[in-house]
């Protein structure tokens, strides 16, 4: 199996979930083994910095996650495009970002999915590197929990449970494959409490979240008029998360992931606690596919996304 990346470059745009700033952000291509490197620029006296997304760039995890540099530049609100680039198997990018957080768009990753599946992926002659799983990683955070352990693939496990009855209990699990993130979890949408929304504003969080990006709950409902896209679009929405915030191991993960209400704080200190210990895990070189021809091969752009709605 041999890394990818993009065959032209993305160009979105939108605002902030947090801030409400509109950003720009432009998907380039990248050659092998460069990974995924976030480019922050319109920082002050025209200067810009490359920022990597690993865990080791993680500065906060409070609503979202945020990666930065020793130098104070930063960029909020990576998850949704880091899960796209993780769930189309995108192994190089460079990340051009011209505001503090990137764009919200509406609540998912779909719109991400929909933009790179448009211009296409482009195979590259460098094998793949993954991040096996070598013996079972533990951790706790308050009545939250995770379990990180040896498998013969990527799965998730996550299970959520809220005392509001618009969510109630629900878990959902999923055995990796590009084909099932597009229609089962590209789309699962943020979501928020009305509750909060008052105490979010005063500490300058959520100035850009509306019914156009965010699932509002109520005190026993949703309060967008078009309703849910999936009965458990709650849980789908923290496995999204989730598949993006373990990206950031900098490779594939081979492993099974079961974590019991998972924010970006606990998928982060997974990743923490799996290479605080180098007996924990191996970098190896992903299984190969048949050989191909000589050259760099360009998949073509994938038909009209199509979500599967239960």
């Amino acid at each position: 199996m041999t890394q990818t990346t993009l065959a032209d470059q993305v160009v979105i745009e939108g605002i902030g979930v947090h801030r409400g700033q509109p950003a720009r952000v432009v998907l380039h291509p990248a050659e092998a083994n460069s990974g995924i490197t976030f480019l922050r620029t319109n920082l002050p006296n025209g200067t810009q910095r490359l920022i990597e997304a690993r865990h080791t760039s993680v500065q906060d995890t409070q609503l979202c996650t945020i990666i930065g540099d020793k130098t104070g530049a930063s960029i909020a609100t990576i998850e949704h495009l880091m899960s796209a680039l993780a769930g189309l198997e995108i192994d190089n990018v460079l990340v051009e970002v011209d505001g503090p957080e990137m764009p919200i768009l509406d609540g998912s990753s779909r719109i991400f999915v929909e933009q790179i599946l448009q211009v296409g992926v482009k195979r590259l002659f460098a094998p793949r590197k993954m991040v096996r799983v070598l013996r079972p990683v533990l951790i706790e955070m308050g009545n939250a929990h995770a379990e990180l352990s040896p498998y013969d693939g990527f799965r998730l496990d996550i299970e959520i449970d809220f005392k509001n009855p618009a969510i109630g209990r629900q878990t959902y699990s999923f055995d990796f494959s590009a084909d099932r993130y597009r229609r089962e979890v590209a789309a699962a949408r943020t979501f928020g409490f009305m509750k909060d929304v008052e105490a979010l504003w005063k500490a300058g969080l959520a100035l850009g979240a509306s019914l156009e990006n965010t699932v509002a709950v109520g005190e026993d409902r949703v309060v967008n008029p078009e309703g849910l896209r999936f009965p458990n679009e709650f849980v789908r929405h923290k496995l999204l998360d989730a598949i993006g915030d373990l990206s950031l191991a900098g490779h594939a993960l081979q492993g099974h992931y079961k974590a019991f209400c998972p924010g970006h704080k606990l998928n982060v200190m997974m990743l923490s606690a799996l290479f605080s210990d180098r007996r924990n895990y191996a970098v190896t070189d992903a299984v190969r596919r048949p050989a191909r021809a000589r050259g760099e091969m360009v998949m073509q752009p994938v038909a009209a996304f199509a979500p599967e709605v239960n």
